[in-house]
């Protein structure tokens, strides 16, 4: 597999609006599930104390079901630094998601998943967020390389920080699958050290 395979320059689907700021990722995936051995099913649980709290909570909504851009407020993702709450958004459909801003730990475990998150202003974000609500069949494109955001007619400009965007569009954010790739020159480059060979 090459870069090529990895490159993440833009998603399209279906939007998907969760309203508040300053949601951790306790709240995306409770502690409870933190026990599992694997992430195999953790999607089904994203959000699942939220959920049950309130019917109305878009990932219950059937209009919802299918979405694969999630928009959401502030500060998303915040507080303890598990890599389980991006990988059940990831697992649940999210391949891209739209917010005012994100906790840093939590952007940094979707970028090495190749979930894409840009920021919008908070203005902007108001309006897809209510535009979504309108209409959730029309497509949201979360365009990476370009650092917009598109839904109608309208062209929303984003942000990404450049070390990420790079990643994610050159298709380096897999760092396993860079590592794998470099396999043989791994291999020459160890020979040559004495530290290495010399035992």
């Amino acid at each position: 597999m090459s870069p090529t395979d990895f490159q993440r320059r833009q998603v399209t689907g279906r939007g998907i609006p969760v309203p508040g700021n300053d949601i951790d990722t306790d709240r995306i995936i409770p502690a409870r599930f933190l026990k599992a051995v694997t992430f195999e099913g953790m999607g089904e649980h994203a959000f699942e104390d939220a959920r049950k709290q309130n019917p109305e909570h878009p990932f219950n909504q059937k209009v919802y079901q299918g979405a694969s851009v999630l928009v959401v407020g502030q500060n998303f993702g915040c507080g303890s630094s598990r890599e389980h709450a991006p990988q059940a958004l990831m697992r649940w459909g999210i391949n891209g998601i739209v917010g005012g801003s994100f906790g840093e730990i939590f952007f940094g475990n979707c970028v090495m998943l190749g979930i894409p998150c840009l920021t919008v202003s908070q203005a902007d974000l108001e309006w897809l967020q209510k535009a979504i609500g309108r209409d959730p069949q029309q497509p949201v494109t979360v365009d990476v390389e370009r650092q917009e955001v598109r839904c109608g007619e309208r062209v929303i400009t984003a942000g990404v920080p450049d070390g990420a965007r790079k990643q994610l569009v050159n298709g380096t954010w897999d760092s396993t699958a860079v590592l794998l790739e470099a396999g043989a020159a791994i291999e020459a480059t160890a020979k040559k050290l004495p530290y290495v060979s010399g035992f």
